[in-house]
């Protein structure tokens, strides 16, 4: 059964190819620059504008279906469109089939975040307009954490803002999380009713989960992508008090200083513009660039403390398990961050940590005598998006406890 995954942003369209249940994408790929500039036709070279999401996703069915280079002979073959939707708010605790209340839902929670929901809707009215006979599937990043108790999404805040606007703790990377989760188990050779975790989503966000129980009880994220743990681009926790203070002293809007927190801050702000992606500002700190190396340390600490914070939640914690979203200089990251757990009988190999292999296969990183197992398990989101969209179109879909392929070694 073909199965075609979607991932946008503003100016940009992740998109995989399944036939399940086959893991192996048929093919894989991106297009970028929506609505900014001409690009480059990745087939022939030739100028391409791509205005909207319609086109963009036109484009990608074109290429799918290409004579030449596609790998489908007719878009009659696909029988489900999986788009990944970030915010979900309250409504959806589970991947749901596309419909014109869920749209109208998603439309409600897009302030929440913008940067994804909005692109994401406009893809989903654009995919259904251009293929109106399959079913479209809604996987939101939230849904994992909808078992968060009060005591842990609520904020201390006047109680009218969650009953007039549900301003609470959402949580996201909800899909990354959850195939972490399913891993680690299969890892641990135990069900994952009976594991508990801490799962961190490493890329160009950054997030950790509490698992407990094989539910999510605590995530480092809140009602928006920002909160939580120094991410690429987002500032994460700071002081409620500095928003307004630099809104005053520099005169900027809401708009200007929610950008500032979203896209200039993080990583890429504290190395004042000298690197333009996370993965440079590791490479620097390798290096012994200050400015790099201060941004890369804070990144260390900063989940340090949250690791430390769920060990707590916890009480009793299986594994602590790295995804891996930068490559080889994820390992002095990860070396970084347990640095000074040997206190909760946390111990790393370090040999196994710096192998090459962490990039893209799964291994355990601690050493026999470690009271908790690490691991490290390369993220795939898209397989996730894939197995909810096949079990719902097939009408198999068990919200309550779903099963995956990926749940066995």
């Amino acid at each position: 059964m073909i199965i075609l995954t979607l991932n946008c942003r503003s100016q940009t369209i992740h998109y995989h190819l399944f036939d399940y249940p086959n893991p192996i994408p048929l093919t894989s790929g991106y297009v970028e620059g929506i609505g900014t500039h001409t690009t480059n036709d990745v087939l022939d070279g030739a100028p391409l504008l791509l205005e909207n999401h319609h086109d963009a996703i036109n484009y990608i069915l074109e290429t799918l279906c290409h004579p030449d280079y596609g790998v489908l002979e007719s878009l009659e073959q696909l029988r489900g469109v999986g788009h990944r939707v970030v915010h979900g708010g309250e409504n959806y605790h589970h991947s749901v089939k596309i419909d014109v209340e869920v749209l109208h839902n998603i439309r409600k929670v897009e302030r929440m975040a913008p940067k994804y929901n909005i692109p994401s809707r406009q893809a989903i009215i654009a995919a259904m307009e251009l293929l109106p006979d399959i079913d479209h599937v809604a996987i939101f990043d939230t849904a994992f954490h909808h078992t968060m108790p009060p005591k842990a999404y609520m904020y201390p805040l006047p109680y009218e803002w969650y009953e007039k606007h549900r301003v609470r703790r959402y949580g996201f990377h909800g899909s990354s999380h959850l195939y972490l989760a399913h891993r680690a188990a299969a890892h641990l050779g135990k069900p994952l009713d009976q594991c508990n975790l801490i799962t961190i989503h490493l890329d160009l966000g950054i997030s950790l989960c509490a698992i407990r129980q094989g539910h999510s009880v605590d995530t480092s994220t809140g009602m928006t992508p920002v909160e939580g743990t120094a991410q690429e681009r987002r500032c994460g926790n700071i002081d409620p008090g500095i928003p307004g203070f630099i809104m005053d002293w520099e005169e900027l809007s809401p708009q200007q200083i929610e950008e500032v927190l979203n896209e200039k801050s993080g990583l890429l702000g504290l190395t004042g513009g000298d690197c333009t992606t996370r993965q440079e500002v590791l490479i620097k700190a390798a290096d012994n660039e200050p400015r790099a190396r201060l941004a890369a340390d804070l990144e260390a600490y900063r989940l340090r403390k949250f690791i430390g914070e769920y060990l707590c939640v916890l009480g009793q914690c299986d594994a602590i398990v790295f995804s891996s979203g930068q490559g080889t200089i994820e390992a002095d990251v990860r070396q970084r961050v347990l640095h000074g757990l040997e206190c909760f009988n946390i111990f790393l190999d370090e040999e196994k940590n710096i192998q090459e292999r962490c990039i893209h296969s799964e291994i355990k990183i601690s050493q026999p005598q470690s009271a908790v197992a690490l691991y490290v398990i390369p993220s795939d989101e898209a397989r996730v998006f894939c197995e909810d969209t096949a079990k719902i179109v097939l009408n198999k879909f068990t919200p309550a406890r779903p099963d995956y392929t990926f749940d066995d070694l």
